[in-house]
């Protein structure tokens, strides 16, 4: 017997992988700071529970496979406060935003073909990838530039009679950048040219700083038959174990494809959408403080990770992510040793080594992710750690 060439190849993901390492750690008696994964400390809206408290069915049943007709409603009603305007038939809700993006590929792709993304990227792309048979073509990107686009004709090199669609995330994980309204459209003029789907997960939408605008690829004009935008409840509403996500599309050729794969696992869990049904009745200034409080805590990161001028970083302009050049040899050594052999008066951090977020082999081998989604004086204490870890470890024999 043997495994089958997926199960072999699939990559093991570097935000997760050393769970167990942390683990034993804590089985040490020792403290570990999470800043490898992307959940907020920020409550859940009580409105959430509230929802899920009103409930007064005597049976929990299969639910629509499209996902329930009020939830739908509601985020037409919701994007309706950004100008962009859906109708309830191209919404489907999704188990997590991670379901959709395994939808949306299947939608466009078989096996064999190409998806173009802007890398570094949502390590678990490779994962979705790797269940399809798809091939990434990475366009890399780089601090220096902001992780930027780069010239749209340096991604027009990169399509081929195989390419399907482009992928980008804006507001960027694990970056933190929010692509400008010129390279969304810059990217909307490629795809209707070569006759390709555009693909968006914008999850962060809501988190934006100084100003920053988020620009949806559902605001491109004579594009809706080949835009897809992949959503959640995760982050927006700190509801990431409710696995609430959402597919978007004006397109009911895909819509229809969309909703036979939705069929066939059944529906999304009831109770998590009649809570998310309720956490988007919230006001639109419900974001606010909680978008002050992730712009002070990047602002804390940053502050005190580049007192160190060895330590590269862009500032992020949304999310709650970034990726950090450290001065190391070897970014998964590292996080592993900072959890199997250091530690400061028993406190460590974890972090998710960077070169699973590329696809081209080599880069982001001195990187990590880091997400601020810690209060501030334990994220504070969370990067000191991090640098006097930097420091012995350069210094061990």
């Amino acid at each position: 017997m043997k495994l089958s060439q997926r199960a072999r190849e699939i990559q093991e993901s570097p935000i997760r992988k050393l769970s167990a390492t942390a683990n034993s750690a804590k089985a040490r008696g020792v403290n570990v700071y999470h800043l490898n994964i992307g959940q907020p400390d920020i409550p859940t809206p009580e409105a959430f529970f509230e929802g899920i408290r009103r409930y007064a069915e005597p049976v929990l049943a299969y639910g629509p496979s499209d996902g329930l007709p009020e939830l739908r409603r509601t985020m037409v009603n919701y994007f309706a406060r950004f100008g962009i305007t859906l109708t309830p038939d191209q919404v489907i809700i999704t188990t997590g935003g991670s379901e959709a993006v395994a939808f949306a590929v299947n939608a466009v792709t078989d096996p064999g073909d190409e998806v173009i993304i802007p890398e570094p990227f949502y390590t678990n792309y490779n994962g979705y990838s790797s269940l399809s048979g798809v091939r990434i073509v990475p366009v890399t990107t780089a601090a220096e530039s902001g992780y930027h686009l780069p010239d749209p004709a340096q991604i027009e090199s990169l399509i081929t009679p195989k390419t399907r669609a482009v992928m980008i995330c804006s507001p960027n994980n694990p970056t933190g950048t929010v692509f400008t309204e010129k390279e969304i459209r810059s990217l909307g003029d490629l795809v209707k040219k070569h006759d390709l789907f555009l693909i968006a997960d914008e999850v962060y939408k809501e988190f934006t700083y100084e100003g920053t605008r988020h620009f949806s690829i559902l605001e491109l004009d004579d594009l809706e038959d080949r835009v897809i935008v992949l959503d959640s409840i995760s982050k927006r509403y700190s509801a990431c174990g409710a696995r609430i996500g959402a597919v978007m599309c004006r397109n009911p050729e895909i819509m229809g494809a969309i909703m036979k794969f939705a069929q066939a696992r059944l529906c999304p869990p009831t109770l998590e959408q009649v809570g998310a049904i309720a956490a988007y009745g919230l006001p639109k200034d419900y974001f606010d403080s909680i978008r002050k409080e992730y712009q002070d805590r990047r602002d804390i990161l940053v502050e005190t990770l580049t007192s160190n001028p060895d330590v590269l970083l862009h500032k992020p302009e949304g999310a709650f992510y970034v990726m950090a050049t450290l001065p190391v040899d070897d970014s998964d050594t590292f996080a592993r040793w900072m959890l199997e052999s250091f530690d400061q008066n028993h406190e460590t951090v974890m972090m998710a080594p960077g070169a699973g977020f590329y696809s081209t082999a080599g880069k982001g081998k001195n990187e990590v992710r880091l997400a601020y989604v810690l209060e501030s004086p334990k994220l504070r204490r969370a990067c000191e750690i991090l640098l006097e870890g930097v420091r012995q470890y350069n210094n061990k024999s």
